[in-house]
């Protein structure tokens, strides 16, 4: 008797109608994302024709590197909203930021506001080289000063790879995990679609975000997933409903 397996998805084909992308790289000039308001106007419509209604954007903050502040970020958001309107594309498009945790950063959530996904819902990110030395009390520390820390692409950061109880211990402190979508191509390489599997089996993802930065990643997605079972990472897409304004 034959069996007959299911080929797997594109991951195109995962990203359902009004979906809400919480992590990209859209705004034009201002880190290593688009260029140029062309390079923004061509991410945001290839996103909306894979079924993105809502987009928050999220530029680097990162010390002698991306050094965006508050200001910066909503002054070109709002002109980029006023380019992309006259443009045709008139769907929520707001920007929060995503930031390295260092030392910088604990001066900025204990002096000031910081630009949310949502609320009190922030993004952060590591090194890839290794953890902030004093992590755990950063994170502490950021949540008693009201924030929920969301991290983005845990799987790609490799120094937790051969340890895993160290994403148990992250989310015993309080993170929240959002999956990069193209770890689970291959796009960073298969073993870090390997950890994306492991830790989507153990639900631990809340959150995906595209962290899309020029066309090639936009190209990606019309790659098959690697991934056995797709249900938790459609659970997670799911999730990113509650970023809905």
């Amino acid at each position: 008797m034959f069996t007959f397996f299911k080929s797997k998805p594109l991951l195109r084909e995962l990203i359902p109608q009004n979906h809400i992308d919480i992590h990209s790289h859209l705004l034009p000039g201002i880190d290593d994302g688009a260029q140029t308001f062309k390079d923004t106007l061509a991410l945001t419509t290839a996103l909306q024709n894979m079924g993105v209604t809502e987009f928050i954007t999220t530029p680097h903050i990162i010390q002698h590197v991306w050094e965006n502040t508050h200001e910066q970020i909503v002054k070109k958001q709002k002109e980029t909203v006023s380019l992309l309107h006259e443009n045709g594309i008139t769907q929520p498009f707001k920007a929060a930021a995503e930031y390295l945790m260092d030392d910088q950063f604990v001066t900025l959530f204990k002096e000031k506001s910081l630009l949310t996904l949502k609320d009190n819902y922030v993004l952060v990110e590591m090194s890839y080289i290794n953890a902030p030395i004093q992590l755990y009390s950063i994170l502490f520390d950021l949540q008693v000063a009201g924030y929920i820390p969301v991290l983005a692409h845990p799987e790609r950061y490799l120094f937790y790879h051969n340890n895993m109880k160290e994403y148990d211990k992250l989310i015993k402190a309080g993170c929240l995990f959002q999956l990069n979508l193209l770890s689970v191509v291959g796009y960073y390489g298969t073993g870090i679609a390997q950890i994306a599997e492991q830790l989507l089996q153990k639900g631990m993802y809340t959150y995906v975000g595209t962290d899309a930065h020029h066309a090639k990643h936009i190209a990606s997605f019309d790659q098959k997933i690697l991934i056995k079972d797709s249900a938790p990472l459609k659970e997670a897409i799911a999730n990113n409903q509650f970023f809905k304004q």
